[in-house]
């Protein structure tokens, strides 16, 4: 995957999100998925200590249940890292929290594995703190 290919990828993913489009986010994915979040454990289960989904309608309800739960529901992309294989997406959602989200993809660039990491605005200075000691 080159830079551009994770960057379209990430804007379609992110527009699909933002118009609260759950067909269309879905088609993202490859059947069946693994997605892991922390949010698995707190929409779904405490029971599901791994936080991980790994079913195509199972993805659907969480997806779902998220859209429902938060109208204002809105992702700005920040940056996308290619991988191999993979995308790194990094951006805001609607609660000021700074999110990367790295997906693995099959080669139709469907989406098998991802995984979520959140951290709270306040925390992200970091970003600038890094930047700053390379100066």
């Amino acid at each position: 995957m080159t830079n551009e290919e994770a960057t379209a990828f990430a804007e379609a993913w992110i527009a699909d999100w933002n118009r609260h489009d759950l067909e269309a986010i879905l088609a993202h994915y490859a059947d069946p998925p693994a997605h892991t979040s922390p949010l698995v454990v707190t929409r779904l289960s405490p029971d599901r200590a791994d936080g991980t989904i790994r079913d195509t309608s199972e993805l659907r309800a969480y997806f779902a249940r998220g859209l429902e739960s938060a109208p204002p529901l809105r992702f700005t992309l920040l940056a996308a890292f290619a991988g191999a294989g993979s995308v790194a997406l990094v951006y805001l959602n609607h609660r000021d929290a700074t999110v990367v989200e790295v997906m693995h993809l099959d080669e139709r660039s469907k989406v098998t594995r991802s995984v979520v990491h959140y951290r709270p605005s306040a925390e992200v200075s970091f970003f600038a703190k890094s930047s700053e000691r390379s100066k």
